[in-house]
């Protein structure tokens, strides 16, 4: 009997080293997925930063907008624009970025308590993402795309005594090529400078225009939101 009590602690024995070990091969396991997060942060050094504004959605509840940022094909943040001035769109907004950038799409889900603003919100970011998408496929096919890559950058909306102004513009490497204006006064004034100041940012590739006669306050709004833009571009 007394023989039998030293072979039973060294069986206990051999067994206290194979339990400790069992938990020391989930912490490998869980380091080891800890590096999959890092080739996405290196492989944007290596890709074009593009900022995309979508279009504005007009809804019940007012309208709404979101600007996307791009690192080569990845959404890497998304900004409101313009959204409805209410409290469930306010909480609702945090949750829709963050399944955007989880599903790298506006295929997802709306926020129970604030569907239209949702909808809105996706079909927005969808427009932005299809304005992203006929960029790039624009200039793939040439073999000088790196050196004039098409870049869309909203500038910021600018609130005058008038109405909210704010443009879009884009670049062909460091050229203007177009602006669009997203926001603007329903002004008959407004309507007939917007081309003028449009024709005049083409030609003088910056934001030192004239101001349109008749429309001075609408002018001024354009040309701060086009600087920004331009400012934006060049950071």
């Amino acid at each position: 009997m007394k023989r039998a009590l030293p072979v039973l602690a060294l069986t206990v024995a051999g067994l206290i080293p194979v339990w400790r070990y069992a938990p020391s091969q989930a912490t490998t396991t869980t380091e080891a997925t800890q590096p999959a997060s890092t080739p996405s942060s290196s492989s944007s050094g290596n890709s074009t930063s593009r900022v995309v504004a979508g279009s504005t959605v007009n809804t019940e509840k007012g309208p709404v907008q979101v600007e996307v940022t791009f690192e080569g094909g990845e959404i890497t943040a998304v900004r409101m624009l313009q959204q409805p001035d209410h409290p469930q769109t306010t909480a609702a907004v945090p949750t829709l970025i963050e399944e955007t950038l989880q599903a790298q799409s506006a295929d997802i889900d709306s926020v129970s308590g604030a569907t239209i603003t949702s909808e809105g919100y996706k079909e927005s970011l969808q427009a932005a993402i299809d304005a992203q998408a006929a960029a790039a496929a624009s200039a793939s096919p040439s073999g000088s795309a790196s050196a004039t890559e098409s870049e869309v950058v909203a500038g910021p909306t600018v609130n005058t005594e008038k109405g909210p102004v704010q443009v879009e513009v884009t670049f062909e490497g460091d050229e203007i090529t177009a602006v669009r204006m997203l926001q603007q006064p329903n002004h008959p004034q407004t309507t007939a400078a917007v081309p003028t100041l449009v024709e005049e940012t083409l030609q003088a590739q910056s934001a030192d225009i004239d101001s349109v006669s008749g429309a001075t306050i609408t002018s001024e709004g354009y040309k701060e939101s086009l600087q920004a833009a331009i400012d934006a571009k060049g950071a």
